[in-house]
Formats: C-alpha cells, sequence, structure tokens
C-alpha cells in the first residue's frame, strides 16, 4: 500500500513530505500541494520543503506562488544553488530575462558542477539571442553530465540553427541511443530534425510526455446543455505575426457559425499586428490567458463548454501541453502546427492525410489517424502577393540561375547542403538564395561553402520581409529547394502560391512528407525524389532544361486556381465533417477511432 493511500494521517513535516511526493507521482497534484503546505506548516524553516512546493506549483502553472515559496527557502537558506536555479526558472517562465540571468550565474557560483543550471542558462542566453555563450553554456553542461539528455538534445537543435555542423552526428546519434534506452528528456520536436524513424519519433514523444507532462488525469465527467452547435475550441501561441496565422486564418473566418461556436484561447504575444486584428474578428470570442496557470486555463476551457479542444502547437516553442493533460474538453485533437506524434492519451486524434501519415502508420502515433481527402494542411486563399521587384533589388544577378530555399537554418543538414552546393559547381553562375536565419548561420553556411570548393559569394542571403513582399519573392527564383529529413511546410505552400516551383525529397516521417502532400495537391508529383540521390539528378537536370521548367510552372499556375490545397472552403466542410464525426462518436460512448473524411 503506498503512502499516499495509507489511512494513517501523516504526523512529522518528514512524513508530510513523503507522503506529497508520492501523490505528485501519481498525478494527484492538488492533494500533493495540500501536503507540501501541511509540511511547511509543521517546519517553517526548513527550506528544501519550501523549494519542493515551489517546484510543484510551477507544475501547475501557479508561477507567483511558486515564487513566493522559492523566495521563502532562500530567505531561509541564501546559499541553497536549487533554489536560485529554480526562482530563475520561474523569472524566465514570466519574463524577467535579466532577473532569470542572474539566478542561474548565482546557482553556477554555489555549484560550479551543478550541470542543469548551465543548461538552463544556455536556455535563458539562447531566447536573449546571445548564441554563442549559449552553445558554451550547454557545452559545459553536457561535458559535466555526458548522459543530460535536455542539454545535449538543447544543444544539438542550437548547433543546427547555427549550421555549427562541427561533431553534430556524433551528438545526434547519442540523442537516437538515449531515447532507445529509454530516456525521457530528450525534447520530441528537435529529435524530428535527427533522421529518427517513425517508431523512434512515438517512443521520444512517450517518453517526454510521461516526464514532463506527468499529470494527465482520467477523462473527468461532462455535461453540456442540448444544442445545435458544436463548440471548438483552438489553442496556441501562434495568434499573432505567424505561419500558422497565415495558414489558418480564412479557415475560422470560413466555419459555419450556425453549427459551430468557435473560441480562441491565446497565450502568446499581442504584437498588435494586422494578422492578430484579423484573427480576433474570425473568432467569436477571443480569451487571452496568457497569464493563467494551467489549471485556470483549463477550468476557463471546461467552463465555456468547449466540446472540441484542437491545439496548434504541439511540443513547438512555448506550447503548453500541460493545459490538454488536465483534459478541459472531451475530445483533444492535434492539427498543423506539429508534424508527428506527441506521445500521450490526453489527445485523441491527429489531423493527417495519406501522403504524410498513410494508415499502416497508425502504430507509430498515441492519437487516432482523421485523414483528410487532400492535402492535410489549410490554406488561405486571400492571401495577398506585393508587385515583385528586379533581380538587382534582391542583390541576385540578372542572368544566374537561381535556387532558393528559405527554410529555417535548423532544418539545413550537412548532406543536403553538400547536394547544394555540388549544384552550384555544376551549374556555372548559378545562385543559392537562402533566408538569413541568423549571423551565425550566415557565416557557418559561407564556410561550409568555401570548404566545399564553392565561392561564398555564391551565396545570397535574404532578410526577413512582410509577408506579402515574402510571398512575392518567389516569383524571381528558378527552383526551390526543399529540406530532408524536415521538409518546408508552411514555405511549401508559400512558395508554390508565389509561384516557384518546389523539389523535394520525400522519406518515412510526417516532417519528411509535407511538401509531397502539397506538391500532390497541385498535381506536380514529379517533384518527389525517393532518395537523395534522385533529388540531386532531378535537381541538376531542371536547372539545365529551362524549357521543361518552364511547362511545370505553366502547370503549376493553371492548377493554382483549383488546386484542392488552395480551396479553402471545401477544406473548411471537410474538416468541420471530421469534428461531426468526432462528436457523435463520443456522443454514442464510443472510443476513438481511425476514421477518413
Amino acid at each position: 500500500m503506498s503512502v499516499a493511500d495509507n489511512r494513517e494521517q501523516p504526523r512529522t513535516a518528514e512524513e508530510y513530505g513523503l507522503r506529497a511526493r508520492t501523490l505528485r507521482d501519481q498525478g494527484r497534484l492538488e492533494e500533493a500541494v495540500s501536503s507540501y503546505r501541511a509540511a511547511t506548516n509543521l517546519d517553517p524553516e526548513n527550506a528544501i520543503l519550501h523549494n519542493d512546493l515551489g517546484n510543484l506549483l510551477a507544475e501547475q502553472g501557479k508561477l507567483e506562488e511558486a515564487i513566493a515559496s522559492c523566495r521563502k527557502a532562500l530567505e531561509i537558506w541564501p546559499e541553497y544553488a536549487e533554489a536560485h536555479n529554480n526562482l530563475a526558472n520561474l523569472h524566465q517562465m514570466t519574463g524577467k530575462l535579466e532577473e532569470a540571468a542572474a539566478g542561474y550565474e548565482k546557482a553556477i557560483r554555489l555549484r560550479p558542477d551543478y550541470a542543469q543550471a548551465h543548461r538552463n542558462l544556455g536556455s535563458l542566453l539562447y531566447r536573449q539571442g546571445k548564441l554563442p555563450m549559449a552553445v558554451e553554456s550547454l557545452r559545459t553542461a553536457v561535458s559535466l553530465d555526458p548522459s543530460f539528455a535536455e542539454a545535449a538534445s538543447l544543444l544539438e537543435h542550437q548547433m543546427r540553427h547555427f549550421c555549427d555542423w562541427r561533431g553534430l552526428d556524433s551528438l545526434s546519434r547519442s540523442l537516437i541511443q538515449m531515447v532507445e534506452r529509454g530516456s525521457g528528456g530528450v525534447n520530441p520536436f528537435g529529435f524530428l530534425c535527427l533522421g529518427s524513424t517513425p517508431e523512434q519519433q512515438l517512443h521520444c514523444a512517450q517518453r517526454w510526455a510521461t516526464r514532463n507532462v506527468p499529470y494527465a488525469m482520467q477523462t473527468p465527467a461532462f455535461n453540456f446543455e442540448q444544442s445545435n452547435q458544436i463548440t471548438i475550441g483552438y489553442l496556441s501561441a501562434d495568434f499573432h505575426e505567424h505561419a500558422t496565422a497565415h495558414l489558418i486564418s480564412q479557415l475560422l473566418e470560413l466555419h459555419d457559425r450556425h453549427r459551430f461556436r468557435i473560441i480562441a484561447y491565446s497565450y502568446g504575444p499581442d504584437d498588435c499586428s494586422p494578422a492578430r486584428a484579423r484573427l480576433v474578428q474570425a473568432f467569436e470570442r477571443f480569451v487571452d490567458i496568457r497569464d493563467e496557470s494551467f489549471v485556470q486555463s483549463a477550468d476557463r476551457i471546461r467552463k465555456d463548454g468547449v466540446q472540441i479542444l484542437v491545439d496548434l502547437k504541439g511540443y513547438t516553442g512555448d506550447a503548453r501541453p500541460m493545459i490538454l493533460a488536465l483534459r478541459p474538453a472531451p475530445i483533444q485533437v492535434s492539427y498543423l502546427g506539429y508534424p508527428a506524434t506527441m506521445g500521450t492519451t490526453a489527445i485523441d486524434y491527429i489531423i493527417v492525410d495519406r501522403i504524410v501519415a498513410p494508415p499502416e502508420d497508425q502504430a507509430f502515433f498515441s492519437e487516432r489517424l482523421v485523414h483528410m481527402p487532400n492535402c492535410y494542411q489549410v490554406n488561405d486563399s486571400t492571401r495577398a502577393i506585393s508587385l515583385p521587384r528586379s533581380r538587382r533589388e534582391y542583390d541576385l544577378p540578372d542572368n544566374a540561375f537561381v535556387f532558393c530555399c528559405f527554410n529555417a537554418s535548423y532544418k539545413i543538414t550537412p548532406k543536403v547542403f553538400s547536394i547544394w552546393t555540388k549544384l552550384l559547381k555544376l551549374i556555372p553562375g548559378s545562385i543559392l538564395w537562402l533566408l538569413d536565419s541568423n549571423p551565425h548561420a550566415t557565416v557557418n553556411l559561407k564556410r561550409e561553402a568555401a570548404d566545399r570548393g564553392v565561392d561564398p559569394g555564391r551565396l545570397v542571403f535574404a532578410p526577413h520581409l512582410p509577408y506579402s513582399d515574402h510571398l512575392a519573392r518567389f516569383a524571381v527564383a528558378d527552383l526551390f529547394l526543399d529540406t530532408f529529413p524536415y521538409n518546408a511546410h508552411t514555405l511549401s505552400s508559400d512558395a508554390l502560391w508565389g509561384g516557384c516551383l518546389v523539389l523535394t525529397c520525400s522519406g518515412r516521417t510526417f516532417a519528411s512528407r509535407v511538401a509531397a502532400s502539397l506538391l500532390h495537391s497541385v498535381g506536380l508529383p514529379e517533384l518527389i525524389c525517393r532518395s537523395l540521390s534522385d533529388y540531386e539528378s532531378l535537381a541538376l537536370a531542371l536547372a539545365r532544361s529551362p524549357e521543361r521548367l518552364r511547362r511545370l510552372r505553366e502547370r503549376l499556375h493553371a492548377a493554382r486556381p483549383s488546386a484542392p490545397v488552395f480551396d479553402v472552403k471545401s477544406f473548411t466542410r471537410n474538416l468541420e465533417t471530421a469534428f461531426v464525426t468526432m462528436w457523435e462518436s463520443y456522443r454514442r460512448g464510443e472510443s476513438p477511432r481511425p476514421f477518413s473524411v
């Protein structure tokens, strides 16, 4: 019999603390908090108990209470390194970055071998844009503890952001081995870039969820008033100037308001952009939950009568999967933001198509696959494109063949970059047009080009532009070269909408098949390659055949007005059919099952 189930009431602070830890491990967080409070009442000068209470409150998203507990621990024991680290974590979560940095540095001064504090400082420095310092902090954490999966995972992903590939293969193999050995410390989002298999991605997500979202609950009883409407909640941090906002805005505007009530739950910034204003107007209600705890947010969603909660973030940056773990809605769905399984029973369904996740891949998803009839990715057919500029205005030569890829730098791999530089050698005067992701990536990519015998001047780096201007520049590129194993997702549809052909390599995972799905949807399956050697050969053949490129581009322009991926009205009706199917299945008392629309 566990301590938590023992009917005998604890009598000492130590017994209450032990009971609290057991309750926490069982997911009974409110009871665990009560036990910690009882423990601190019995032993108010015990800094460790106050610190542990603070950690538990932070897990619940009760950040101000957690801060008070950590401060109490430090008032009792000013040289308590763990409490300095934990308070710094809370400062970082509430946006007080300078206070967070000072806290981590204090913890490290007290304990120079404190790998967790070095890791957390690295995460903060990256967030502050102090990228080389961030990498050094993470390297220190890994050198202190080579088995520290959280630090190694973050270091590997930041090295990819920098395109610093020295030692990357070894580090990536180490992370895959950690997952295979059962580690729950490898971030699932970064893991998608490693060339991992669908089975490995499932294991990574499951172990991460078990370790980091530990309080998934039994589905509570829900009682809904009789209504002709289904209430849909959309949960995201990206309701502002963001790729997700550009994709989803028209869908939200086209939802049938007689059949569906649409509510936004936003925990991201209000950037006062036109994208934000459009989204606010698109929803029936737009609820800002930035300053709420996870428990408060879940309670609000439940009280609002949300029947289907759609998570648009998964494990991407700033996500709050803890809200979904508290089961605020009877049906919870993963869509659009995260191209893989979340590995948790808190999510019932994932919206996919038969290319990104064919039915036989159900074994690699904890969610049930819901197959849309065409591409799973919604788009906005009202996106405005600015008038294109001349090539000279983009710092491109007039007569050169221009390969482009505006993917984030972390998606560029050494193997793919080697193909790109080989193409530059084989096509005289050609240019590789890339996004200026960060100055460190730019420097490293130029160095990597020189190491491969290519003049770095043949790499042109494009700045970030307003969205309509970004779409316009695709018109002056000749061919978009996709990345692998993590494809361009929104950027693939941006390129196609802007009239630029996309060449992709399709693999075994969701993240490596998105561009293939989009190309099928616009009727250009011949631009999908099954291996990187085929990808290289076709890129070379297309660059050497202007007439073939012209015919393909004409097909794209002809197909675009009627292509399923840009038919948002039909997509919206199909998605609504999926929602109705989920709801009717729930009302019949059935467990979630895979289905096709």
